[in-house]
Order: C-alpha cells, then sequence, then structure tokens
C-alpha cells in the first residue's frame, strides 16, 4: 500500500498513517457486511482511481475471485465511486452488478479524516447467497451500517488504536450489541457461550453487560467500578476478564454514527485454553532456566573440587592436568550460566567468547594478549557447548605450546557469519604469532588429548572442519569451519 499511494497519489504520510490504521481494522467492517471491500484512492492528477488494499469476509463467499490491488480505473466508469468522493456521503443507488453470473450490490463509502475525503471504501455484496436475514444477521448489517456512517465521518477508525488483527477477537468469535446505557440488546451465541463459561447462568439480552460482567469476576475494590466502564463500552478498549471458570477476551467499539454515541458493538472470544497454554509454557521456561542455573553451580562446585585437589597433588603433570580440567568444566559453566538468563535456547555467544578468553588468559606464563574480533552471533545450545570447549582447548594448547615462560605475544581468535539465509556457516580463526608448529607435525594424528578433544567435538558433534596450518607471516594458524542457524 505504501509504494501504490506515494507512486500514484498526492496523500501525505498522514494520510497514508490514517489508511493504515483503517485497514487494520476493516476486516470488522467487512464481516459484519458479508461483504468485500476495495479501498479506492483518487491517483495525483484526478483522472483514475487506484486500489490500494482488498479485504474478503470472513462470514460470507466473496465478490472477487481475483487480487484487485494494483488496478486503476479512469474516474466516469464506477459512477457510485465519483458520487461518495465528490459528495462526501454513502452512495447505494443502482442495480446490482453481474460479476461471472454472480449479482453482486455495490456501495460507496468515503473515507475521511479532518473533513477531507480521502479515497472510497467499495462495499461488495455477493448475493448469490441471500437468504432470509436472522436476528444475527441483522444486528451485523446494522452495525455495519453504523460503522461505515462512522468512516464517513471521520470517527473511525479511533486514533491511536492500532488493532493486532491476529490477536483481537472476531465477529465470529462472539459479538455483543449494547445501546447507550451498556444494555444488552443481542448477544450471539458464541458470545453467549463465552459468557456461560465465565458462570453465567441467565441469557445476557436485558442485562447491564458491566455490571453483570464485574459480578462475575472476581472482586478487585476500586478496580471493579472500571471494569463495569469498559464493558459497557464507553470507550474504545481492549481488555481481559478472568474467573474461576475461564478467561474472555473482550474489545468494546462505540457506535457513533451521527457523532452521538447510540450503542456499543463488544467483541468477545474465549482464550481460556490459549491462557492456560501461555502459563504451561512460561513455567516451562522457568523450569529450563532453573535447571540451567543448578547445573551451572553443580559445575562451579565439581571446578572447585578439582581445584581444591590439584592444590594437593606433589606431581605437577598431575596438577596441570585437574587445572586443565577445571577450565574445560568452567568453559562448560559459562555456556549453562547465560542460558539460565534467556527464554530460549539461544545464546548471544560473544560474551562467552570473551569469558571463556580472559579464563584461559590467566594461564599465560608470558606476557601474551589475547582478543578477538568479528562476531560469533546468537547460536543455539547445542552448538554452543561444546564450541566453547573447543575454544578452551585452542587457546589453552595455543598459550601453552606457542610461547616460552617470559615471551610476550599475541592471539587472535576472529569469527566470521557467512552463508545462505536458511543455512549459515562459521568460520572461526585463531591465530598466535608465536614459534610454529614443529617439523612434521600432523594435527589430525597428534595424541596430545587436548587435540583429541577438539577433534571429536568439532567433526563429531558440530558437523565441521578442523585445520592447523603454519601462520602466514609467523605462528600457528587454528581454522574451524562449522554449519550454523542462520543468525536473523
Amino acid at each position: 500500500m505504501n509504494d501504490l499511494v506515494r507512486q500514484h497519489t498526492a496523500l501525505s504520510d498522514t494520510d497514508l498513517e490514517w489508511l493504515h490504521l483503517l485497514v487494520s481494522e476493516w476486516q470488522l467492517l467487512s464481516d459484519l457486511s458479508f461483504a468485500d471491500l476495495v479501498l479506492w484512492v483518487p491517483t495525483r492528477d484526478g483522472t483514475r482511481y487506484v486500489s490500494v488494499a482488498q479485504m474478503r469476509p470472513n462470514t460470507g463467499p466473496t465478490s472477487y475471485q481475483d487480487d484487485m490491488v494494483g488496478h486503476l480505473v479512469p474516474r466516469g466508469r464506477r459512477p457510485l465511486l465519483d458520487a461518495a468522493l465528490d459528495e462526501g456521503r454513502i452512495v447505494r443507488e443502482g442495480d446490482p452488478e453481474w460479476r461471472e453470473e454472480v449479482p453482486v450490490r455495490v456501495e460507496s463509502i468515503p473515507v475521511r479524516r479532518e473533513g477531507r475525503v480521502l479515497g472510497v471504501i467499495a462495499r461488495n455484496t455477493n448475493l448469490l447467497t441471500v437468504r432470509t436475514p436472522s436476528r444475527l444477521e441483522l444486528t451485523y448489517l446494522q452495525s455495519a451500517s453504523d460503522l461505515a456512517q462512522m468512516i464517513a465521518a471521520g470517527s473511525f477508525p479511533f486514533p491511536g488504536q492500532q488493532v493486532d488483527m491476529d490477536a483481537s477477537p472476531r465477529v465470529g468469535d462472539g459479538l455483543v450489541r449494547l445501546d447507550a446505557d451498556g444494555v444488552v440488546q443481542y448477544a450471539s451465541p458464541n458470545g453467549l457461550s463465552a459468557y456461560h463459561r465465565l458462570g453465567l447462568a441467565s441469557d445476557l439480552v436485558g442485562q447491564h453487560l458491566g455490571g453483570i460482567t464485574a459480578e462475575l469476576a472476581p472482586s478487585r475494590g476500586p478496580v471493579d467500578e472500571a471494569l463495569v466502564k469498559l464493558a459497557s463500552g464507553y470507550a474504545p478498549r481492549e481488555f481481559e476478564v478472568e474467573c474461576a471458570g475461564g478467561v474472555i477476551q473482550l474489545r468494546a467499539i462505540p457506535l457513533k454514527p451521527k457523532g452521538v454515541r447510540i450503542g456499543s458493538l463488544v467483541l468477545l472470544r474465549d482464550v481460556t485454553e490459549l491462557r492456560r497454554r501461555e502459563r504451561e509454557l512460561i513455567t516451562k521456561d522457568a523450569t529450563i532456566r532453573e535447571i540451567h542455573h543448578r547445573v551451572k553451580n553443580n559445575l562451579q562446585t565439581v571446578a572447585a573440587l578439582l581445584r581444591l585437589q590439584a592444590r594437593r597433588m606433589d606431581s605437577p603433570q598431575g596438577r596441570e592436568a585437574l587445572n586443565e580440567a577445571v577450565r574445560r568444566v568452567g568453559s562448560i559453566a559459562i555456556v549453562h550460566e547465560t542460558l539460565s538468563q534467556n527464554l530460549d535456547e539461544r545464546v548471544e555467544f560473544d560474551e562467552i567468547a570473551d569469558r571463556v578468553i580472559a579464563m584461559v588468559a590467566e594461564i599465560s606464563p608470558g606476557k601474551v594478549t589475547c582478543r578477538r574480533t568479528g562476531r560469533f552471533g546468537i547460536l543455539d545450545a547445542e552448538v554452543a557447548t561444546p564450541l566453547a570447549m573447543v575454544l578452551t582447548e585452542v587457546l589453552q594448547n595455543a598459550l601453552e605450546h606457542a610461547f616460552g615462560v617470559a615471551e610476550s605475544g599475541t592471539v587472535e581468535v576472529s569469527a566470521v557469519r557467512g552463508g545462505s539465509p536458511t543455512e549459515g556457516r562459521l568460520l572461526i580463526t585463531v591465530q598466535d604469532d608465536g614459534c610454529g608448529l614443529p617439523e612434521g607435525f600432523d594435527p589430525q594424528r597428534a595424541g596430545n588429548l587436548g587435540l583429541q578433544i577438539v577433534r571429536t567435538l568439532v567433526e563429531g558433534e558440530l558437523s565441521g572442519s578442523f585445520g592447523m596450518v603454519p601462520a602466514p607471516e609467523r605462528g600457528t594458524q587454528i581454522v574451524l569451519d562449522l554449519p550454523v542457524r542462520a543468525d536473523k
């Protein structure tokens, strides 16, 4: 719609925002009218109309099998559009049109904003399935007529009331029509069922909706007065009512076809099961976070015990082996600590990488600087945990074997995300400027425990590749190429 309006019309950005607000609401008008809606806007030179939006009803058959958005028609071809635009009134004159052997009643509703007519809504009703209207259909059509008059007067949609069409109640979910005092004139079967779920034992018709809603809801003191006003439809609001029987979502729409409130529409939906599932998900998320937190605490306890054992070891080799185990356990604990703070099983790995680098740098025998460049991005937990261990082993290996006791140097960790939008890749390079690889060294066959862990995790768990080669100028370069989920 933005492109069509800016390309063909002279409407301002504020006018365009009004049209967006209208389109976010007009599913309601379409369903109440049992009709298709097409929004036509005059072009910049005033010689044609361009259709910028279309809506089909959920309550009846469509009048348009094809998509009408983007169509251009010259002024004069559709007299009802011209009359509604020029005279600023709803136009219903004329005989039904025949489209592919289907009779269609066409009406035109001017779209007004601050006294100016921005465009025209063509309301097209398929008459092929018209039958004797029931009380429900009559209520729908009367409510649609009131809304159409409000659109023509510029009082609907309501400014500042952007509606989420997916989350808000719809006409078919349940509808209650109120008079100006908030007394129920009509309640659809779904609407009545929703109130029965709350505990209502009688009919709704003739009852004050605000009062009966406040009675059914648990007592909340001064809040009850506000609930009475909300459920009476005095203002455009969306709210929920919860009691032991269930949860009902309500949306109040004041009806002011001639500038004075004559009543209200209240759309409502039973969201009991939806809210129950949401609570289950919240409980499950909290449980998962608590599990990660406890695993982190247990791993830190294990690391503390290993550290304590290492201090009591007389053998330098045994002490060093236990200290390496402490760092391995610590890297896994860092991942679980991060997961315990998230709502999903994905983590921002850059923070984990920085903490792993800081932890391993503590063992540096000389003045070795460790730094990170690039970005790892967000990774799944099943990737983050083994990758943290791999990074720990690779850095530990570089600091232990690339530099002497008093030597200084640099170890740089570089990360680059790439690949297609659906299948990403993560390229990690760890490069030092130390002494380099021994002559004839084969990283694929080396018996070092750390390199064995790296090969097993990279090739087995991460389904990636591992390479260890001399750096271009000096030192050693380790390259890890891993498949990862695309980083959105």
